[in-house]
């Protein structure tokens, strides 16, 4: 498989890590579209949020309750942020692995494209 976000669990491309336990891993993005631009991913390769079922669910119920904790450790939580995940082609995802996208640090305004 030739996955970079597996590469990146693995090792084998670094990362800056701002949290890591045995079911995620989130570090901050190589190309940010905002001040504060953290991906969230499972240790379990998922292809996308169309490939969640119940045994993944946990994975995905996981990255939400650390979510409220690594934006507090990244200084956006008071202000408030942006969780975003794509799915597919048209959705925007450009790597197959199950992600989500934290975003802050500025008002990131209403409109979402």
């Amino acid at each position: 498989m030739d996955c970079v976000f597996c590469a990146i669990i693995n090792g084998d491309i670094p990362s800056k890590t701002v949290y890591e336990d045995d079911m995620i891993k989130a570090f901050y993005d190589i190309e940010p579209q905002a001040p504060v631009h953290i991906i969230i991913i499972p240790k379990l390769h998922i292809a996308s949020a169309n490939e969640i079922g119940e045994d993944e669910a946990k994975y995905v119920a996981h990255i939400f309750a650390k979510i409220p904790q690594i934006a507090k450790e990244a200084g956006i939580a008071e202000n408030g942020y942006r969780i975003i995940n794509n799915c597919g082609k048209d959705g925007g995802q450009t790597v197959g692995h199950l992600h989500f996208h934290l975003l802050g640090g500025r008002d990131l305004g209403a409109k979402l494209v």
